[in-house]
């Protein structure tokens, strides 16, 4: 099974630049519309304007836009150094929710939030998890 998650975007192009500076990558699709980037050979993250998926599904949509800011998706990203992702994510503008820190799960995870309002995570299980 291939996943795309794709997050709904006030501004595409300004969100495409944010993750390509933060996950260090240029996207392999960037079109009016959708900007893709890859996360692992069966996962895409996509970014597509909240005014696209209004017109592909309609008024039974609520409107992604009525609720920008307000969290709710969380993307966590399992990488070898969640910091430096953090502090990239920081640098292009994401605000800080949490530090880097062990949490009783066993990762090392810091969170963010993209400017769309999307939280953002970097973690790293640490030995022995």
């Amino acid at each position: 099974m291939r996943a795309n998650i794709i997050l709904y975007v006030s501004d595409q192009d300004s969100s495409a630049r944010f993750y390509e500076n933060v996950l260090l990558q240029r996207p392999t699709l960037d079109v009016p519309g959708m900007t893709e980037f890859p996360l692992n050979d069966e996962t895409t993250l996509g970014l597509m304007p909240a005014a696209g998926i209004r017109r592909l599904l309609g008024e039974r949509l609520p409107d992604p836009d009525a609720a920008r800011g307000i969290p709710r998706a969380e993307v966590y990203l399992m990488v070898d150094d969640p910091a430096s992702f953090h502090r990239r994510a920081l640098a292009q503008g994401a605000r800080e929710l949490s530090p880097p820190s062990l949490r009783d799960w066993g990762h090392e995870a810091a969170y963010s939030l993209d400017p769309d309002g999307h939280v953002l995570a970097f973690a790293r299980a640490k030995s022995g998890t």
